[in-house]
C-alpha cells in the first residue's frame, strides 16, 4: 500500500502502533514494525535510561523502522530528547506541548518528527513549526485528549483541509473499516491505540487487558480537563473523581486526588479499583487479545474487503 505516509517512514502499510504509557515498549512496538506497520515507544512512562534500554532492545528485534513518542509534558524531556539522538532513533512523534520546542532541533539530527493535535488551529501551529506530518485525533481516543471534544470523523476533513503535510487519523481506529473511512475523509494513515492495547506483546497487565476486552459502549468518559483530558474507564478511581466534581474542585484537589503514578497502577499494575485506567470508546469493539502482527494482519485484509463492498455500491 504505498503511500505519502508508507514513503515518509518507509514502512509497508500506513499503520501506526500508537506510542501508549504503560502499553508500548519495545515487544509491542518491535512486533508493529516486523508485521509492517510503525510501531512506537511510549517514553511518556519510561524513564530516560529504561527508554535507552527499550530503544537498544527494539534495535535488536527489528531491522524495520520505529520511533518513540515523546509527550511534553512529562519530567526529564531534554534528557529524552538527548538520547533518543544519542541512540539513533530516525522517527519521533511528540505530543501534549507546543511543536517548536524540539522540531527543529530533532529534524537537524536527521529525524522525522510527527506532533499529536486535536484541532485546525493547532495542526496549522505544527505545520508552521516544520514538522514532516501530522497526527490528527478525535476526542474518541484513549489516554490524553483534546478539550474541543472534536470527534475523528468531523476534525479529519477540517484538517485535511487546512494542512498540506501528510495526515494520520487517529482515536476510534481499530478496524480495517474505520480505517478506509478515515482514509476516505482525507486521511494518508492511521494511528491505532486501544485495539493493541489487547495484544499479546502490551506491556499493559492481563487484567486491564481483560477490561478493555469486556468494556461496552458508554464505559469510558473524557474527563479531568483541568489537568490533561483524559479518557478513562468508568471505575472506583472515575468514580471518586465524578463525586469530587459535585464540590466545585480546584486545580489543586484534583491533583491531590490524582496523586502520583495512577496511571502506572492501573494499567501497568492491575489494579483495577484505584488505578487510572485509560482506553478509547472503541473497546466496545474489541473482544480478544492477539498477537500485534495478527491484529495488523486482519486490519488490512477487512480494509481491503470494504473496498471492494463500498465499490460496490455504485
Amino acid at each position: 500500500m504505498p503511500n505519502n505516509i508508507t514513503q515518509l517512514f518507509g514502512i509497508q502499510y500506513p499503520i501506526i502502533q500508537a506510542g501508549m504509557i504503560w502499553n508500548s515498549g519495545w515487544r509491542l512496538a518491535s512486533a508493529v514494525s516486523n508485521a509492517g506497520g510503525l510501531g512506537l515507544l511510549g517514553a511518556g512512562s519510561m524513564y530516560p535510561e529504561v527508554l535507552r534500554e527499550h530503544v537498544q532492545k527494539c534495535k535488536k528485534a527489528t531491522d524495520k523502522p520505529f520511533g518513540v513518542n515523546v509527550p511534553m509534558l512529562y519530567p526529564n524531556l531534554q534528557e529524552i530528547i538527548d538520547i533518543i539522538i544519542d541512540e539513533g532513533v530516525k522517527i519521533v512523534f511528540t505530543s501534549a506541548g507546543n511543536p517548536k520546542t524540539y522540531t527543529a532541533h530533532l529534524k537537524e539530527n536527521g529525524i522525522t518528527v510527527v506532533h499529536v493535535v486535536s484541532s485546525v488551529k493547532f495542526a496549522l501551529k505544527a505545520q508552521e513549526a516544520g514538522v514532516d506530518a501530522v497526527v490528527a485525533e478525535g476526542f474518541e481516543a484513549g489516554g490524553h485528549n483534546g478539550r474541543e471534544e472534536t470527534t475523528t470523523f468531523t476534525l479529519i476533513p477540517m484538517v485535511r483541509e487546512q494542512i498540506s503535510v501528510p495526515l494520520i487519523a487517529a482515536g476510534g481506529i481499530a478496524t480495517g473499516r474505520g480505517m478506509l473511512a478515515a482514509m476516505i475523509l482525507g486521511a494518508d494513515g492511521v494511528q491505532v491505540g486501544s485495539r493493541f492495547v489487547a495484544s499479546e506483546e502490551s506491556s499493559a497487565h492481563p487484567a486491564f487487558k481483560e477490561v478493555v476486552v469486556n468494556a461496552k459502549e458508554g464505559d469510558t468518559e473524557l474527563t479531568l480537563k483541568e489537568l490533561a483530558p483524559v479518557r478513562l474507564i468508568k471505575n472506583k478511581f472515575y468514580q471518586d473523581v465524578k463525586e469530587l466534581y459535585k464540590k466545585s474542585p480546584t486545580v489543586d484537589d484534583l491533583k491531590a486526588l490524582l496523586g502520583r503514578a495512577r496511571a502506572k497502577k492501573g494499567m501497568f499494575e492491575g489494579d483495577l479499583e484505584e488505578g487510572e485506567l485509560e482506553i478509547g470508546q472503541i473497546a466496545g469493539l474489541i473482544h480478544d487479545i492477539k498477537p500485534a502482527a495478527t491484529i495488523l494482519h486482519d486490519m488490512l485484509k477487512e480494509y481491503e474487503l470494504a473496498k471492494k463492498e463500498v465499490s460496490n455500491l455504485f
